[in-house]
C-alpha cells in the first residue's frame, strides 16, 4: 500500500509538471528583431537546397559545412551518397578570388562556367579542368551557352554576338546596336510586362540543335523617355528611360533568325512598326520548324505563326479571342515524339491544357474545367502521363496531379492540406514535396507517384517556436451582398476575447488574376508579431482574383479600381457587424497595385477605411506602362470613363484618415511621379498625411532600407492603433 501511495504520489508530481508545462509552454512573445531583423532566437530553420533532379533516382543537394560548399549527389532509392562536385577543390583551379557560384552563366550539367575576373572572361570545364581567358572585349550582358556547350552568345553595346568556344572566335551578327536600337536586349516594357523580370532583359532564345538564334530587334525610338533623378554627388545624375504610357508608341519590334553558321539574318514577316507584340518563339522536336507567339496591342487576340527558315514567311496555324484580354503561352511544351505541342490556356474559364499538333489542330483538351491547372511539372511522352500543379476544389490551396494524355486517370498526388511545391523525378518515380499550411510551416518530403510517404528531408519548424505566443489563424470567406464569397484569412491575438475591441490591418495586393490568400505558411512572422500586440490582421481577395474564374476576373476589364472597391468596401461592411472590432481602426495596407488599392481606399472609400500605409504606389493609370494597363483597361482614348473612375485623383477631396506615403525616388516601374502627384494634391488640399521617400531606391526595397521601411510602418501602427510607441527591443 506504501509503495502505491508513493507512486501515486510520483504520478501527481509528474502531471503536475506536464501541467505547467502546458500552461506555461507558450509563454514568449516575438520581438521586433527576431521578426524584421533576423535576431536571435531564431524560430524557423532552413530546409535542404536540393537544386534538381539528376536522373530517375538520384538528386543534386548543396550543403555547406564548415565553410566548404559541396554538391551532393544522393540516392532516393537507398539514401547512399557521393560528391558530385566539391566547390572549394574545384575553386584551387581557379585565379586568386574567383569562384565558380560567381558564374556569369553556366551549362545545366554543371559543368562549363563563364566567369569573369578584373575585367576579363574566363570559360572553364570542371572536367577539362583547363581555365582559359576568352577574347571578349568590353562589357557583355545575358551570356547563354549553346545547348551543346560549344558556343556562348551575347549582347554588347546592343548588338548580338556568337563566340566560338573550340575555336576562340567571336562573331558579330548585327552592328546597328546603340541607345534606341536594341539587338537581343529587351525594351524595358517587354523585360517588365511581357519576357519578365528573370530575362534580365535578355531577348533572344538558341534553338535546341545550337545551330540557330532566334532574337528581337528593338527600335525605341517612336517611345516617350522619362527622366529618373539620382541625387548623389554635387550635380547629381539624370537617368533617361524609354517608358511607354497607356496611348504612347510601342517599341518598333522586328524578329531575326540567325543561321550561326553563316552571316545573313533572315527577318520574319512581320510589319516593323505595326501595333503589337511579339515573343516566346519555340521550335518543333527536329528544329525544322520555328513558331512565334504573336498579339495585337488590344491584348484580346494571340496568334501562332509558322516561320519559314529561308524566307521568313510566316503562316497562322493558332488563333485565340477572348473580349477581355488574352496572355502569352509561356511554358508551351513541345513533344519530343513530333507529336505537337501541349498549351496552358484559360479561354473555358478556368486554366487547362490542350494538346495541339505543328499545323494548330487540336488533338484533344487534357484536363477538363472543373480543375485549374498552375503549371506543368513534368511530361512523360514514355507512359503518356503529365504531372501539373493546381487545385480542384478548393482555390487556396495546391496540389499536385498526374493525368493521361487522353484525359483519363486524373489523380491528385499530394495528400496533406496546404500549398504543395513539386520536384518530380523523370517519368515520375519519386517527387520532392515542399509543403506548409496556415498552421505548419515548410516541411520538405520524399514521396512517391502514388503520394505515399518514403522519407523527411527537413522542416522549418525549431521545437523554440512552440515556446511562442503566435497568433491564431483561420481561412474563411466574406460573403457579398450579391452573392460572391470572397476568400478571407486572419490572425488573431493568441488571447483573443469576444468582449474586447480590435482593430485590424486589411494586407492586400488586389491586381487582377492575383492571389493573396493561400493556405499556406507565411515566410514572414510580421502578421502573428502585430496580431500579438492586439491587432488583427486581415487577408482577401475580391473577386477579380485567381480564385475565380475568367468570365468572373473579366468583370475587371475596363474598370480598374471599380470592383476592387466594391468587395473591400463590402469587407469592412462585414467586419463592422462583429462587435469585436474598433471601427475607428480601419486601416489597409499593400504596395504596388496593393499601394493603389490603398490609396483609393483612403479616399474612394474615406467612409470605410481610416488608416493606410501606400508603398510606390499608381495613382493614376496614366502614369503606368501602356502594355500592363492597356491589357486590362484598353488606351485612355478607347475607355476616357474608365480612366476617370480609376484615378485616385479624383477622391482626394474625400480623404479624412491618417496615410503614410512611401516611394523609392528611382523607381523605374511606377515612377514617383505618381506619390508626387498625389502629394500635390493633398497639399493643395490642405490635408494632413505622413511620407518617407527613400533615395536611389527603385521598385521595392534592398536592405539596409528596407529595414528603416519596416520600422516605420510597424511604428505608424502602434501609434494610431495601440496608442504607443514601438520598443525594437521588445
Amino acid at each position: 500500500m506504501k509503495l502505491k501511495n508513493i507512486s501515486l504520489n510520483i504520478l501527481c508530481v509528474i502531471l503536475f509538471i506536464i501541467f505547467c508545462s502546458n500552461v506555461n509552454g507558450q509563454d514568449k512573445y516575438l520581438t521586433f528583431n527576431q521578426v524584421f531583423k533576423s535576431g536571435e532566437p531564431k524560430l524557423l530553420g532552413n530546409l535542404p537546397r536540393i537544386l534538381k533532379w539528376i536522373d530517375s533516382d538520384n538528386y543534386l543537394e548543396m550543403r555547406t559545412e564548415d565553410g566548404a560548399t559541396k554538391y551532393i549527389k544522393v540516392n532516393a532509392n537507398d539514401g547512399s551518397e557521393e560528391i558530385f562536385l566539391d566547390i572549394n577543390l574545384v575553386n584551387t583551379k581557379l585565379l586568386n578570388g574567383m569562384s565558380i557560384l560567381k558564374y556569369e552563366t553556366r551549362t545545366d550539367d554543371y559543368d562549363k562556367y563563364l566567369l569573369k575576373n578584373q575585367g576579363k572572361y574566363y570559360f572553364f570545364s570542371i572536367q577539362e579542368g583547363d581555365l582559359k581567358e576568352l577574347l571578349i572585349n568590353d562589357e557583355i550582358k545575358n551570356p547563354e551557352f549553346s545547348p551543346d556547350a560549344n558556343y556562348l552568345a551575347y549582347t554588347k553595346e546592343m548588338n548580338l554576338f556568337v563566340y566560338n568556344l573550340n575555336q576562340d572566335v567571336e562573331k558579330q551578327f548585327t552592328y546597328d546596336g546603340g541607345n534606341e536600337i536594341l539587338n537581343g536586349y529587351a525594351s524595358w516594357v517587354y523585360y517588365e510586362e511581357i519576357l519578365g523580370r528573370s530575362s534580365q532583359y535578355q531577348a533572344y532564345w538558341w534553338s535546341p540543335d545550337s545551330r540557330r538564334i532566334v532574337f528581337l530587334r528593338f527600335d525605341d525610338s517612336p517611345i516617350p523617355k522619362f527622366p529618373l533623378y539620382n541625387a548623389d554627388g554635387t550635380h547629381g545624375e539624370l537617368e533617361w528611360a524609354h517608358y511607354p504610357k497607356p496611348g504612347d508608341p510601342n517599341p518598333f519590334i522586328k524578329v531575326g533568325v540567325i543561321d550561326i553558321s553563316k552571316s545573313d539574318i533572315v527577318w520574319a514577316d512581320f510589319e516593323e512598326e505595326a501595333d503589337q507584340y511579339v515573343a516566346f518563339p519555340f521550335w518543333n522536336n527536329d528544329c525544322t520548324q520555328l513558331f512565334v507567339q504573336w498579339m495585337n496591342r488590344g491584348q484580346d487576340t494571340i496568334k501562332i505563326f509558322n516561320i519559314d527558315l529561308t524566307k521568313g514567311n510566316k503562316e497562322e496555324i493558332f488563333s485565340e479571342y477572348q473580349p477581355s484580354w488574352v496572355e502569352f503561352f509561356e511554358d508551351i511544351y513541345i513533344l519530343k515524339n513530333g507529336n505537337g505541342f501541349i498549351l496552358k490556356s484559360n479561354v473555358d474559364g478556368w486554366n487547362n491544357l490542350y494538346h495541339y499538333n505543328y499545323d494548330g489542330k487540336l488533338i484533344n483538351k487534357i484536363t477538363d474545367s472543373n480543375i485549374n491547372v498552375l503549371n506543368i511539372n513534368l511530361v512523360d511522352e514514355e507512359n503518356n502521363n503529365i504531372f501539373f500543379s493546381g487545385w480542384m476544389d478548393n482555390s487556396t490551396e495546391q496540389h499536385l496531379f498526374s493525368i493521361n494524355f487522353d484525359g483519363s486517370e486524373l489523380k491528385q498526388i499530394t495528400k496533406e492540406s496546404g500549398f504543395h511545391n513539386c520536384q518530380v523525378s523523370p517519368e515520375g518515380k519519386y517527387i520532392i514535396d515542399t509543403y506548409s499550411n496556415i498552421n505548419k510551416p515548410h516541411k520538405m518530403d520524399l514521396i512517391n507517384s502514388q503520394g505515399e510517404y518514403v522519407k523527411n528531408f527537413g522542416d522549418r519548424k525549431l521545437q523554440i517556436l512552440d515556446e511562442y505566443k503566435l497568433g491564431k489563424t483561420e481561412l474563411f470567406t466574406i460573403p457579398t451582398s450579391d452573392g460572391f464569397n470572397l476568400p478571407a484569412l486572419w490572425y488573431l491575438p493568441h488571447d483573443f476575447d469576444l468582449n474586447k475591441k480590435y482593430p485590424v490591418i486589411i494586407e492586400i495586393y488586389g491586381g487582377p488574376a492575383s492571389q493573396s490568400v493561400r493556405n499556406s505558411w507565411s515566410y514572414s512572422l510580421s502578421s502573428h508579431y502585430l496580431a500579438q500586440n492586439g491587432i488583427i490582421v486581415l487577408v482577401v481577395d475580391h473577386r477579380g482574383s485567381s480564385h475565380f474564374d475568367k468570365k468572373t476576373i473579366s468583370l475587371m476589364h475596363r474598370n480598374l479600381g471599380k470592383w476592387e472597391m466594391n468587395d473591400y468596401i463590402e469587407t469592412v461592411k462585414w467586419l463592422k457587424q462583429k462587435s469585436f472590432i474598433d471601427t475607428t481602426k480601419i486601416g489597409i495596407t499593400g504596395g504596388s497595385y496593393g499601394g493603389y488599392v490603398t490609396c483609393m481606399a483612403l479616399t474612394y472609400g474615406a467612409d470605410y477605411f481610416t488608416h493606410g500605409i501606400a508603398e510606390f504606389s499608381v495613382t493614376d493609370w496614366h502614369l503606368y506602362d501602356n502594355v500592363y494597363t492597356e491589357r486590362y483597361m484598353d488606351t485612355p482614348e478607347e475607355n476616357p470613363d474608365g480612366y476617370n473612375f480609376g484615378s485616385v485623383m479624383n477622391y482626394v477631396d474625400k480623404y479624412k484618415g491618417k496615410l503614410l506615403i512611401t516611394h523609392g525616388t528611382l523607381d523605374d516601374n511606377v515612377h514617383m511621379q505618381n506619390s508626387i502627384q498625389l502629394i500635390s494634391k493633398l497639399q493643395d488640399l490642405d490635408k494632413d498625411f505622413e511620407m518617407m521617400f527613400y533615395p536611389n531606391e527603385r521598385h521595392g526595397l534592398r536592405y539596409p532600407k528596407r529595414n528603416h521601411s519596416n520600422r516605420e510602418s510597424i511604428q505608424f501602427w502602434f501609434k494610431y492603433f495601440l496608442d504607443k510607441e514601438l520598443n525594437i527591443n521588445e
